[in-house]
């Protein structure tokens, strides 16, 4: 089966190696790798290097990232036989213009990712989730208790009820409604009053407990549009690290142009022929801007254009 990675943040290219992580000497042995490398992430940014093709991720030997942080280190996977890490610098003052100066720059995670290859941006939205998921799940859900990472990070334990937890990630979908009544089919954008002007994309929201894909998505566009689904497409999925969600990227039939917007979650909706979608992620449409490149909302969009739905 070939995977096709077309969204940001999916297609990382390691080897997790998921049947190996959980013994301890392995991950000893791998860290003592001369070949050993790890990322470095400060304030949820990745250290990022120029290269003559572009910004890369800058490497660090592990020895020198230990030597830099001592304590916060997660096992990241293999790049071929090569062990790669992740280690996380703490505090509010920026490492590249102190301990790390003269090795590139920390730059914003989504910024980082509009600019960086594929596999480097899935690398880095890795370890900002796992560092994110570490920061927020320190203590036992269950007793209370401060629990221990294991794992090489993909894991805690609680010392004292023996409780394990996961990484955690909110699974959401976003979807393009699609009606097809009339002279020609109009997909529906919305807009959240705290965008950035002209900005409308895709509906979207979390899925509730019990509930299934297709299931959120009729409620969110039942919801925010007062639309009823008649068909749900799965189109592809993205990993967002903000901090930790995954997007499940759908087009859905509904059986009716007469959207309202909730005026809770959305303030404004617009129904766009193809050629009007397509003026506006040409970036031409006189009031409608895309969302930007790197979110699926977009890839979305483009699909539908393109007749890939």
């Amino acid at each position: 089966m070939t995977l096709t990675a077309v969204n940001t943040f999916a297609g990382n290219p390691l080897d997790r190696a998921g049947d190996l992580r959980s013994d301890p000497d392995w991950l000893a042995e791998r860290a003592a790798d001369p070949e050993a490398v790890a990322m470095v992430i400060w304030d949820g940014r990745p250290l990022v290097e120029d290269h003559a093709d572009g910004p890369r991720l800058r490497w660090l030997s592990m020895a020198h990232a230990r030597a830099v942080v001592p304590d916060r280190e997660l096992f990241l996977g293999l790049w071929k036989d090569a062990p790669c890490f992740a280690v996380e610098v703490e505090g509010g003052n920026d490492p590249a213009a102190g301990v790390l100066a003269g090795l590139g720059v920390f730059m914003d995670m989504r910024e980082a990712a509009g600019v960086l290859p594929g596999g480097d941006a899935a690398m880095a939205g890795t370890a900002r989730s796992l560092f994110e998921w570490r920061r927020r799940h320190g203590f036992c859900a269950s007793c209370g208790q401060e629990s221990t990472t294991i794992c090489g990070g993909w894991k805690r334990v609680c010392p004292a009820c023996r409780t394990e937890h996961f990484p955690r990630f909110d699974p959401v979908t976003i979807m393009l409604a699609i009606h097809r009544g009339g002279t020609e089919p109009r997909c529906l954008l919305g807009r959240q009053a705290a965008w950035p002007e002209g900005r409308m994309s895709a509906l979207a929201g979390f899925l509730e407990p019990g509930e299934s894909i297709e299931e959120g998505c009729a409620r969110e566009i039942r919801e925010e549009a007062g639309l009823t689904v008649t068909a749900v497409r799965y189109h592809s999925s993205q990993p967002w690290p903000f901090p930790s969600q995954l997007m499940i990227g759908l087009f859905a039939d509904v059986d009716s142009d007469d959207a309202r917007p909730d005026q809770t979650e959305l303030e404004a909706v617009a129904w766009l022929t193809r050629a009007e979608l397509t003026s506006v992620l040409a970036g031409t449409h006189p009031t409608i801007k895309a969302p930007p490149p790197i979110a699926i909302a977009r890839t979305l969009m483009q699909a539908w254009v393109d007749g890939a739905e």
